[in-house]
């Protein structure tokens, strides 16, 4: 299968980087699979920073082993006509795009950002078969906490946006929340749930020697400075080390592409406090150290776009979370049975609380760990490409077979053959190796009927 994936993708330091490596990584290791990655042109954009907020240079080097070709910009109105020149050039089964709303561009260039999310449906319009991984849906993203302007006009404009999304042959969202919204709203009937999932292919248990030895660490990671934002967790910190005299905070990650100096900025107002360790930017071969040395992950945000990926990796390291009682973390912990301490959004006081209660026993540390890593388990990346693949797999079969009319001819004659072939003495009866033909067959209507309506 021969698969195009559109998406922004390392070095590039844009939104779902990571989460494409992921992907990538995996279908790579399918021998079935030609995968190219039609990713973001590098720009003068913020890439990923270290400590002191200095460019990490060698981060623009394209990583080996994926055939990448950066064949769209961000901002830039012309990237649908270069995408879709390229994919036609490419001539791909499955054309498979990672987006969230602002992938294409910022909300202060809309055109380019609509233009860009029209291209799945034109890529279905030169008659390859396109499937949308959404990671948020505007219905559920607090535009004012999200720094967005001009909210009645975004909404018009994101309510169209999605019209044109769902035009691709299928889509997936993370949430169920995000599927019954699509369902009811738009009556969509090319909604697949699917879930994040954890970036492991084998994830190791917690090891529990490794947390309070000597600091109780509380890590907070993200692109800091929209709707992930760190004033009230500085603020409840000072509570947290009075009730736990050896807890540390660590900060890490960067900026938000669109807010640049914001980490800067808190790090230099808590230049005086010992317990705050600001690590900027973390290489993916010291994240495992970082989360299994923690004893809490904390979200403090003000508002979500979607599930989260700190938090599926706090499942992936077995680490309890205290995360935001917002509405996307409470469908997220209930969908994928997360263990999760909410605080009241923005209540430094709240946080505090629930951050001293969780390091203060032991047994509810490892309790949630347990629960956390047991999630894990169950959502692989494997997993979840595996799944996908066969959604893409079954979309193939169906077209084999034909349209959805000749689908339903065919599962009452397939009824009717398999139903006559009981009985040998039928003069229409059908023969064992046609009835096993009939019967693979239906499988394959049957599969994709069971993932439709999943």
């Amino acid at each position: 299968m021969k698969i195009c994936l559109v998406t922004a993708f390392p070095p590039s330091g844009r939104q779902l980087n990571e989460y494409a490596f992921y992907i990538a990584r995996e279908l790579q290791r399918d021998p079935r699979i030609n995968l190219t990655i039609l990713a973001d042109k590098l720009g003068n954009y913020e890439f990923a920073t270290d400590g002191d907020g200095k460019p990490l240079t060698s981060q623009r080097e394209e990583l080996p082993g994926f055939q990448v070709v950066r064949c769209w910009e961000f901002n830039n109105l012309a990237s649908p006509y270069r995408l879709l020149k390229t994919i036609q050039q490419i001539k791909p089964d499955v054309v498979w795009f990672n987006l969230v709303f602002s992938t294409f561009a910022t909300p202060d260039h809309p055109v380019a950002a609509f233009a860009g999310l029209c291209v799945p449906a034109l890529a279905r319009g030169l008659g390859c078969y396109t499937h949308v991984t959404l990671h948020h849906i505007l219905e559920h993203v607090d535009f004012a906490g999200a720094g967005v302007r001009q909210d009645r006009i975004f909404r018009l404009g994101s309510e169209l946006a999605t019209r044109v999304l769902l035009r691709a042959n299928s889509v997936s969202v993370l949430l169920s929340a995000y599927q019954r919204t699509l369902l009811e709203k738009y009556s969509a009937q090319n909604i697949l749930l699917g879930t994040h999932g954890v970036f492991a292919s084998r994830p190791s248990p917690p090891d529990f020697s490794k947390r309070g030895n000597p600091d109780c660490r509380i890590l907070a990671i993200g692109h800091w400075g929209t709707y992930k934002r760190l004033e009230t967790l500085v603020e409840a910190f000072p509570a947290v080390l009075k009730r736990v005299p050896n807890a540390r905070l660590v900060v890490a990650g960067a900026n938000h592409h669109t807010k640049p100096g914001y980490w800067e900025s808190i790090r230099d107002s808590q230049k005086g406090n010992p317990r705050i360790d600001f690590r900027g930017y973390v290489e993916e071969q010291d994240i495992p150290n970082l989360y299994g040395t923690s004893s809490i992950v904390v979200m403090p945000y003000d508002s979500a776009t979607g599930s989260s990926g700190p938090a599926h990796q706090a499942c992936e390291f077995g680490v309890p979370m205290v995360c935001a009682d917002i509405p996307d973390f409470r469908t997220m912990a209930a969908d994928e049975e997360m263990a999760i301490s909410f605080y009241k959004t923005g209540d430094a006081a709240d946080l505090a609380d629930k951050l001293a209660g969780v390091l203060e026993s032991l047994e509810n540390q490892r309790r949630m760990a347990e629960q956390n890593f047991s999630a894990a388990v169950r959502m692989t990346m494997p997993n979840v490409v595996r799944h996908y693949l066969r959604w893409f797999e079954l979309a193939e079969r169906k077209r084999a077979l034909g349209s959805t009319s000749e689908v339903q001819t065919f599962r009452r004659w397939s009824r009717d053959r398999l139903h006559l072939s009981g009985s040998s003495s039928h003069p229409t009866a059908a023969t064992a190796p046609e009835a096993e033909v009939v019967q693979t067959k239906f499988r394959i209507v049957e599969e994709r009927e069971i993932e439709g309506s999943a």
